[in-house]
C-alpha cells in the first residue's frame, strides 16, 4: 500500500489520489493507535488528523514512510525532528488556510472592539471601530498578506513584527506592513494579532516585558500556539485590565484547568481551532497535500526534491490535466 489516509478528505481529492496510487482510506484508525501502527507497515505516505501522534515511537514502526501529511497547517502532533532524521517529509498546506485565518481574525477583532466597551470622552461605555484603530501583527505568516489587505480596507493602520526578519527586509514592503520592534508594537496597538509560527525557542516569548507595555484598552487575537505566551503574564494582563480582552483560537491541553493561571479568567475567550477550518480551506488543503504526496511518491527516494513556495501555492488549485 502506498498511501494511508486517516483524516476525512474531499471525495474528489481521494478519487484523484487513488487513481495514481494504492490508497487505503481508514479514518476509524484515528481512535485505535495499535491498529494504526500495524497499518503503517509498508506505507509510504500517511495523512493524519491533529489527534493522531506521529512521534518517534510510531515512526519507528513505519520504515517505508516517506511523507506525513496534515490538512491543517499546524504540526503539533508530529515529531518534526524525528521525521527529519528518518528522511520523512512533513507535508502541510502552509498557504491554503491563509484567507480563512485572515477572515477569522477580522471577525474576532470586530467582536472584541464592540463587546469590550471603553469609556468614551462623554463618560459613557461604548464600543470602538476597527477603522480608527492601530493593529499590530506578530508573525509574517501566509495569513498576514490577506489580513493586511482586509485591515487596510477598514482604514486601520497596521504595524508588524517578526523575530526572524530584520526591519530592512524587503518582505515588509511586499506585504505592505510597517515594521516595528515588539515593545513598540504593544505600546502603539489598539489590537494585537498573533500569527507567529511556533519554534521551541519562541516558547513564552510573549511575557510580562511586552504585555505590561500594552496600550490601554488593548485587545488581543491569537491564532498561533498558546505556548508562545507566558501563562502568568497573560493572566495578570487580563485580570488587571492591562488587556481589555483576548481571543485564543485554541489553547494547549490543561491550560485552563483549575490551579493554572488562566483558569476562570472571564476576559479570555477560546474557540476550538476553527480559524483556518472552512469548507473552502479544507478543499485547498486537500489538493495541496495530495499533489505533494503524489510528487514525492513519483520521485526516487535518493533524489533531492525542491519545491518553491509558489509551486506549493499552485498545488492547491485542484487537479491538472495529465
Amino acid at each position: 500500500m502506498d498511501v494511508l489516509i486517516v483524516e476525512p478528505i474531499d471525495p474528489e481529492v481521494l478519487e484523484w489520489l487513488a487513481a495514481r496510487h494504492a490508497v487505503r482510506y481508514a479514518p476509524e484508525l484515528a481512535d485505535d493507535p495499535l491498529q494504526l501502527r500495524q497499518a503503517l507497515t509498508g506505507v509510504q505516505a500517511v495523512v493524519v488528523p491533529p489527534e493522531v501522534a506521529m512521534d518517534a515511537f510510531t515512526l519507528s514502526g513505519a520504515p517505508s514512510l516517506r511523507a506525513v501529511g496534515r490538512l491543517s497547517s499546524g504540526a503539533e502532533n508530529i515529531d518534526v525532528e524525528a521525521c527529519l532524521r528518518a528522511g520523512i517529509e512533513v507535508v502541510r498546506p502552509q498557504d491554503a488556510s491563509a484567507a480563512a485565518e485572515a477572515e477569522f481574525v477580522i471577525g474576532a477583532l470586530l467582536q472584541l472592539f464592540r463587546r469590550v466597551p471603553v469609556v468614551g470622552s462623554d463618560g459613557l461605555l461604548v464600543g470602538r471601530e476597527l477603522g480608527a484603530a492601530t493593529i499590530g501583527l506578530v508573525g509574517l505568516t501566509a495569513s498576514a498578506t490577506p489580513l493586511v489587505r482586509l485591515l487596510e480596507s477598514f482604514g486601520a493602520r497596521v504595524l508588524g513584527y517578526d523575530p526572524s526578519l530584520h526591519a530592512s527586509d524587503a518582505q515588509w514592503q511586499r506585504v505592505g506592513l510597517e515594521p516595528v520592534g515588539l515593545r513598540e508594537l504593544f505600546a502603539q496597538s489598539d489590537g494585537v494579532c498573533v500569527l507567529l509560527s511556533y519554534f521551541t525557542r519562541y516558547r513564552g516569548l510573549l511575557g510580562a516585558r511586552y504585555l505590561e507595555l500594552s496600550r490601554p484598552n488593548q485587545v488581543l487575537v491569537n491564532v498561533a500556539p498558546s505556548s508562545l505566551f507566558d501563562e502568568e503574564a497573560l493572566a495578570w494582563a487580563l485580570v488587571s485590565g492591562r488587556l481589555a480582552g483576548a481571543w485564543f483560537d485554541s489553547v494547549e491541553p490543561g491550560m485552563l484547568d483549575p490551579g493554572r493561571p488562566l483558569h476562570d479568567v472571564m476576559t479570555l475567550q477560546v474557540t476550538p481551532r476553527v480559524a483556518g477550518t472552512t469548507r473552502e480551506s479544507r478543499i485547498r488543503s486537500a489538493w495541496t497535500v495530495a499533489r505533494r504526496i503524489d510528487l514525492i511518491l513519483r520521485t526516487p527516494r535518493h533524489a533531492v526534491m525542491e519545491t518553491s513556495p509558489g509551486d506549493l501555492a499552485d498545488l492547491a488549485d485542484g487537479p491538472e490535466s495529465d
